[in-house]
């Protein structure tokens, strides 16, 4: 089995529950005489607290937050909001089924009182209150715990990835980067205290912090490496270069060259010598131990099974999205389906690259060519699902419980193959599997510094990295050699050749994005980053109509549905502090 830091919360941390309860309770209050006055006499010394055994176990919880505090309807991942996306319709039996999401898929009726929006920001900070806790403690710890640094490190990067995901959700937040304030304090927090630009800077901060400290490697593959930090400062580095400096508006203003220097800086292949592409990329995606924690895998959330719980540590966040298979997935939600949109995207043509205008017409199966990563991302009707021939797809409600309303498409990056049922994939309240998701993988690292390269005018180095990835697709047919002759399909893709303009690169790296990262809930986050959701997306409504009648009322309000709103509930609760994102709130 795989040593994941995961598995070791039960053990570990059990010990000491009722004390970390204590610490935790001590931080939040700001009330130093607290600990004195609640932990049994004779039982645990305020310095016996401070001992390196239970920072490291307090470390080890606040790992665990970022798999316990997130569900079915809150995944970290974000697929359930990258429904607002062009990658993936919100599924389900229909409308009301989620009918939150369903209003972020058609930008419409978004309340600053839906659950769902205050739900996600509740959860992140949840985690970041954790993970301050366990830095408190580390730093109160004398220079006798060995690990301290490093620890330290390793939970800035968790800070940051917290912070990450809230800003990229809602924008305009307060920022948590002194673990010692007061409940006084807390309450003081403003979300306007930083600029734009500056909340990125601190996000870097905290990374800068933990890629100077970190190890080139880990025997706890949860931990977080150099590569890893650096990986994830190469991003947040790129978002930073798309300046929204307009305080009325969502709109780019400008591209910031240093920050794209940054990212070239990060991606440097000298980084990242422990790392690479796997021969096959269907292997990031695969639940068995022998796949998990690859060459290509950065830094992942780790699962685990047959860890001494009931269920193991298992990725419920996933749990909505198998479809509903009688004998086999039974109680499945098919939710997160592919977009038709999606689909025609990884069409090709007679030269075997990407259709200039893909969504002219659907994409046949078997007429028209395709990018190997299509049946390798999308499950479709005429087509194995998983892979399985015990399970062929077919356009009937088995496939659809919306009975084709949001189509026949599953997606196959989240899936497990119901042949492994009761070992990787298990049923519990709903499916789960112990497939690690991965965070950052090497072929995001490619892409990122294509981007920067193109955005940077040298549009040969990004070919080149687009290439790259695209004679890995290429090579990707473990799972699909024989679909040629069992379904009829023709897969045809071909590297890019000639000399091409900084417009036309920037084209060619954005769609290969979305080809790479399909249903990797990127896509929405990226087009926002560009600039272009307003009219990416009101095209994507009027196209897709004929295929998903929900659109027809949709529409994507600029300076407004970039962002969520900050929620009501927590507007309330902050004294005034809090301001509303822009838009008609």
């Amino acid at each position: 089995m795989k040593t994941k830091i995961s598995n070791k919360i039960g053990k570990k941390a059990t010990a000491v529950a009722y004390f970390f309860t204590l610490i935790l309770l001590s931080f939040a209050t700001g009330c130093s005489d607290f600990l004195d006055e609640h932990t049994p006499q004779g039982t645990l010394s305020d310095e016996q607290v401070k001992s390196p055994e239970n920072a490291e176990a307090m470390v080890v919880s606040a790992y665990a937050i970022f798999t316990t505090s997130e569900d079915i309807n809150a995944s970290y991942s974000m697929w359930n909001f990258d429904v607002r996306s062009d990658d993936a319709y919100k599924g389900g039996s229909g409308t009301s089924d989620g009918d939150v999401f369903h209003q972020l898929e058609v930008q419409q009726g978004v309340l600053t009182t839906n659950w769902n929006i205050n739900d996600m920001w509740v959860r992140l900070y949840n985690s970041l209150s954790r993970v301050n806790s366990a830095i408190a403690l580390i730093n109160s710890c004398d220079d006798s715990y060995a690990m301290k640094q490093q620890r330290l490190a390793e939970m800035k990067f968790l800070r940051a990835y917290g912070h990450f995901l809230l800003k990229r959700l809602y924008k305009h937040i307060p920022f948590v980067v002194n673990e010692n304030l007061t409940y006084e304090e807390y309450n003081t927090l403003s979300n306007r205290t930083y600029t734009n630009d500056e909340g990125w800077q601190l996000i870097i901060d905290d990374l800068m912090e933990a890629y100077n400290t970190l190890p080139q490697t880990q025997a706890d593959k949860g931990r977080p490496t150099k590569a890893a930090a650096a990986a994830f400062l190469a991003k947040v580095y790129l978002y930073k270069a798309y300046r929204q400096d307009d305080e009325n508006s969502n709109k780019i203003t400008s591209i910031n060259t240093a920050d794209l220097e940054k990212v070239i800086e990060f991606t440097n292949p000298a980084i990242y010598s422990n790392y690479g592409l796997e021969a096959d990329i269907h292997n990031n995606f695969r639940p068995e131990e022998q796949f998990e924690n690859g060459i290509e895998s950065l830094w992942a959330i780790q699962y685990s099974r047959n860890d001494g719980s009931t269920y193991g540590n298992l990725n419920w966040s996933y749990g909505l999205i198998p479809p509903n298979i009688p004998g086999a997935t039974d109680g499945g939600c098919d939710f997160y389906k592919p977009s038709q949109n999606l689909v025609n995207a990884y069409h090709t043509g007679d030269d075997g690259l990407p259709m200039q205008n893909f969504n002219a017409k659907d994409y046949d199966m078997t007429k028209d060519n395709a990018d190997p990563r299509l049946f390798l991302t999308i499950g479709m009707p005429g087509l194995p699902y998983m892979f399985n021939q015990n399970y062929m797809m077919e356009e009937s409600s088995i496939w659809s419980r919306s009975n084709g309303l949001y189509g026949y498409n599953v997606s196959l990056k989240h899936n497990v193959d119901p042949a492994l049922i009761d070992s990787y994939l298990i049923k519990g309240s709903y499916w789960a599997s112990s497939m690690n998701r991965i965070v950052f993988r090497y072929a995001d690292v490619l892409l990122e510094r294509a981007e920067a390269y193109a955005q940077l005018g040298q549009t040969e180095q990004a070919i080149q990295l687009v290439n790259q990835i695209r004679t890995r697709a290429a090579g990707s047919t473990q799972m699909i050699k024989n679909y040629p002759s069992l379904y009829g399909v023709k897969i045809y893709i071909s590297n890019y050749n000639g000399s091409y303009s900084k417009e036309e690169a920037l084209r060619i790296v954005k769609m290969e994005r979305r080809l790479e990262m399909g249903m990797e809930s990127e896509r929405f986050f990226d087009l926002v980053r560009w600039g272009e959701a307003a009219d990416v997306l009101n095209k994507y409504y009027a196209e897709e109509i004929d295929n998903c009648a929900i659109y027809s009322g949709a529409h994507f309000t600029a300076d407004k549905d970039e962002y969520l709103p900050i929620p009501f509930e927590q507007i309330s609760a902050s004294n005034g502090n809090y301001i509303q994102n822009i838009g008609k709130w």
